[in-house]
């Protein structure tokens, strides 16, 4: 039986992208990571995948869990770097 790590160390995104995409979209960590693996491969994935970094991001300013949002910002930066947004 697979562990939620192995599950997670076997996705391109780390823990707290999966967790990201877990929190927007409502479902458990190994559904989430399982949309990370076909997020990632198309660029319109990739362009979804910032808007629920942002989304998340605005949502905790908008709740007053400014701790959580600066965690998220700092996320969304890793995912930045990895996966910038297309540029065609």
């Amino acid at each position: 039986m697979l562990s939620i790590q192995d599950v997670i160390d076997y996705c391109d995104l780390d823990s707290c992208g999966i967790e990201a995409i877990a929190e927007h979209e409502h479902v458990p960590l190994t559904v989430a990571a399982e949309m990370s693996e076909s997020l990632v491969r198309t660029p319109e994935g990739v362009c979804r995948l910032h808007v629920m970094f942002l989304e998340n991001i605005q949502h905790s300013f908008d709740c007053g869990r400014i701790a959580h949002a600066q965690e998220l910002a700092e996320a969304y930066r890793s995912l930045q770097r990895t996966y910038p947004l297309p540029t065609h």
